[in-house]
């Protein structure tokens, strides 16, 4: 059958349980073809078709029946748009001759093949039949206050008829749904028909006596469902909708997230879980929600087994969590490189931190993406609890909120993005940017690490569709505003798009600063210290952690030193760099060509300027434990942390909890003002990564600043770290997510 109905009021009105029902129907059968029919203009309808709540049409018919299109490629169904076209005078003729007509006023919409007005002067009625010979145009009124004017015999009906003729189906197939005067061309066509409820007056009395039309006291989805109930035809398509359960209030939280909050390794030919070895604290904070009596359940990949073809969900540690439950979503380890090391790596990554010229788009790899995240949210739909939260992390996962919402509309959906998030100019290259917004957008709450990432977010959903910004409030104080290039001075806190309110949010993530002090404060961890300090005594020590990654800007760090260096020849022998650089994950071939141009690059600095006693740059390109890097924060003088780009910058705060520890600290942050962190950290050195006089001004400034001041910054650096930790982290967000949609 086909479904060809009206929107507003008719489609999209009615109850939300009744649309849920309706939506179902038409995704759950193959038969059931949809068409949408539509006064609206095309750029008005393709938010919905990005919504994925919404079932996507077949064909659109828009316009009031002046654009016909295929609801998958968007392009004109021929010949009958051809046929369209040749009727239409164009705009300027129109507006030409409708300018003396009094009380009209264009409507400010999106509109081709048509002009559509408002009117208030009932005297236009009497002028209709006049206005249509002059045009050699139609002319609709609705609601008595619509006037639309359209190509001589062209309708929603008269389009609809047309494509049903095209596309070889007998008339008695079809269903029209409509609920104002705008729809009566639908009707009288040899089409089934229900006008819904609360429509129009005169569209229920003028097509009360007509045939195999049924009039609906219920409005929008809910009639729609009436009429396929009532109509013989239509019976196998209708099912009832199963109960719903007694509304609870549940406590389960379900975690989404690409790994789970364990590692897995052999020890005498056993395989044994043991609590990661993650500096950031993420994980651990993440599963300290669970030590209590809440129920929960973490959703991640696993690599699946020779011979494995299901896994049973088990506990991750019952005595720490006793009602935790691990749920793999089992992948094959080609079916992971696909997805982590390969897809989100080529085409996300870089587009995420705004670096164009490096993305790559597989449209097989997205169709993969789309089955991993459809995987995701299957699992979540299946085990999550009536109306439990769901916690989804980073944009591995940017579609399984639109998945989990078609499957399970009870759930509240939180969304954390690890990274950045770019503006809407450089968003918008990836192919599939309109699908990704519809889906965040089913969350309750979406959340990112600093309010400026919040503001791109809003542009590049106001360049998707119209959305009003229900609450804002001021970045001060806890953020910088206008000082730092990442600032802002208001953050959008909630946006209505019509169908749903989303909330929105800055929750940074902190370090674990209770961890880092236990762990710096151990004996091996002090014996390291003690030994470094010996190996850097009489020297500058000028510290750069990074993994290696473009997007760190670590060849674009060493030519600035090397340009230092030159300029500051009095300062050889008395400064030094150690540059810790940690290898990506295994397989990512996109990072092997920085390796190279950095490697070369630092051994021609040291062949320039070594000494016998002296050598510029001490470069590890290694992973070092967690007690090491604490070390070499806690001896180094000075943090240069200069990514290009980074979402927030953990290094820079896990350095200022550990020089924070030493009330006489006299370390010195210099951060890139492009990294997150830059906004919450206002008395860091903030530097332009891209400009080198920048770089070097930032360095020499932490160089030469003197031991009061270099004491002062610290103290509020520590202060803003300890305070906003990984707990608040934590807690913050699940308050939000709590919160939103009450």
């Amino acid at each position: 059958m086909i479904l060809a109905t009206d929107l507003d009021g008719t489609f999209l009105g009615g109850t939300h349980q009744h649309k849920e029902h309706l939506y179902n129907i038409i995704r759950e059968n193959d038969d059931f073809r949809l068409i949408f029919v539509t006064g609206r203009g095309v750029e008005s309808i393709l938010p919905l078709l990005n919504d994925p709540v919404i079932p996507r049409p077949d064909y659109v018919i828009c316009d009031v029946g002046a654009t016909v299109l295929d609801g998958t490629t968007l392009q004109p169904i021929q010949p009958i748009q051809n046929n369209i076209e040749s009727k239409w005078p164009g705009k300027g003729a129109i507006m030409e001759q409708m300018q003396h007509v009094n009380g009209l006023r264009l409507q400010n919409v999106p509109q081709q093949r048509r002009c559509s007005f408002f009117f208030d002067d009932e005297n236009i009625k009497a002028k209709i039949a006049e206005l249509e010979q002059s045009l050699d145009c139609d002319i609709i009124l609705s609601a008595n206050k619509f006037l639309d004017v359209l190509p001589r015999s062209v309708n929603k009906g008269t389009t609809l008829q047309h494509l049903v003729k095209l596309l070889q189906i007998p008339e008695e197939e079809v269903l029209v749904a409509g609920d104002t005067l705008n729809d009566l061309s639908l009707y009288g066509r040899g089409f089934k028909g229900v006008v819904v409820g609360e429509a129009e007056h005169a569209l229920t009395t003028a097509t009360r006596k007509l045939s195999d039309v049924y009039i609906s006291d219920t409005a929008g989805a809910g009639g729609i469902l009436e009429a396929l109930d009532h109509f013989t035809d239509f019976k196998p398509f209708y099912k009832e909708k199963a109960p719903l359960p007694m509304p609870n209030t549940s406590t389960q939280l379900v975690m989404l997230y690409h790994r789970f909050p364990f590692e897995t390794v052999e020890i005498d030919g056993k395989k044994v879980r043991r609590s990661p070895k993650s500096p950031n604290g993420i994980l651990p904070t993440l599963t300290n929600f669970f030590k209590s009596q809440r129920p929960g359940l973490w959703v991640a990949w696993q690599e699946k087994q020779e011979g494995e073809e299901t896994v049973e969900n088990f506990h991750i540690d019952k005595e720490q969590y006793p009602h935790l439950v691990a749920s793999p979503v089992l992948m094959e380890k080609e079916d992971i490189d696909i997805f982590y090391k390969l897809f989100s790596k080529e085409a996300f990554w870089p587009a995420i931190f705004s670096f164009t010229e490096k993305v790559q788009f597989n449209h097989e790899h997205w169709e993969h993406y789309l089955k991993i995240n459809r995987l995701f949210a299957e699992k979540a739909a299946a085990e999550a609890e009536q109306n439990a939260m769901v916690w989804i992390h980073d944009y591995n996962l940017w579609m399984v909120p639109g998945y989990l919402r078609q499957l399970r509309p009870d759930l509240k959906i939180g969304f954390f993005h690890h990274t950045a998030f770019p503006a809407a100019n450089t968003f918008n290259i990836i192919p599939w940017h309109a699908e990704i917004i519809g889906s965040l957008l089913q969350c309750d709450y979406v959340s990112f690490h600093i309010p400026r990432y919040v503001e791109n977010f809003v542009d590049v959903v106001k360049s998707h569709m119209p959305v009003k910004i229900t609450e804002q409030e001021n970045c001060a104080p806890r953020f910088l505003t206008y000082s730092a290039a990442m600032g802002t001075g208001t953050m959008t806190r909630e946006i209505d798009t019509g169908r749903r309110k989303v909330r929105l949010g800055a929750n940074p993530v902190g370090v674990h600063v209770d961890y880092i002090r236990e762990l710096t404060e151990k004996e091996e961890t002090q014996q390291m210290i003690a030994e470094l300090k010996k190996q850097t005594s009489g020297k500058k020590t000028i510290l750069s952690i990074e993994r290696l990654d473009y997007v760190k800007g670590p060849v674009e760090k060493i030519k600035a030193f090397h340009q230092f260096l030159e300029e500051h020849p009095n300062l050889h022998g008395k400064i030094e760099l150690i540059n810790i650089c940690t290898p990506p994950a295994s397989g990512m071939k996109i990072y092997e060509q920085v390796q190279q141009e950095l490697e070369q690059l630092i051994g021609k600095i040291n062949g320039q300027y070594s000494r016998i006693d002296w050598v510029p740059i001490h470069f590890f390109f290694r992973s070092f434990s967690f007690a090491e890097v604490l070390a070499y924060y806690a001896v180094s003088d000075i943090a240069w942390i200069t990514p290009l780009r980074d979402g927030l910058n953990l290094v820079a705060k896990e350095y200022v909890a550990v020089q924070g520890l030493n009330p006489e600290s006299e370390g010195t942050l210099v951060l890139s003002e492009f990294a997150g962190a830059s906004v919450e950290l206002p008395t860091a050195i903030l530097t332009n990564p891209y400009d080198n006089a920048s770089m070097k001004d930032s360095l020499l400034q932490a160089i030469a600043m003197n031991k009061q001041e270099r004491q002062i910054r610290m103290k509020r650096l520590y202060q803003n770290v300890s305070h906003f930790n990984i707990e608040y982290w934590a807690d913050e967000f699940m308050q939000e997510l709590r919160n939103a949609g009450e």
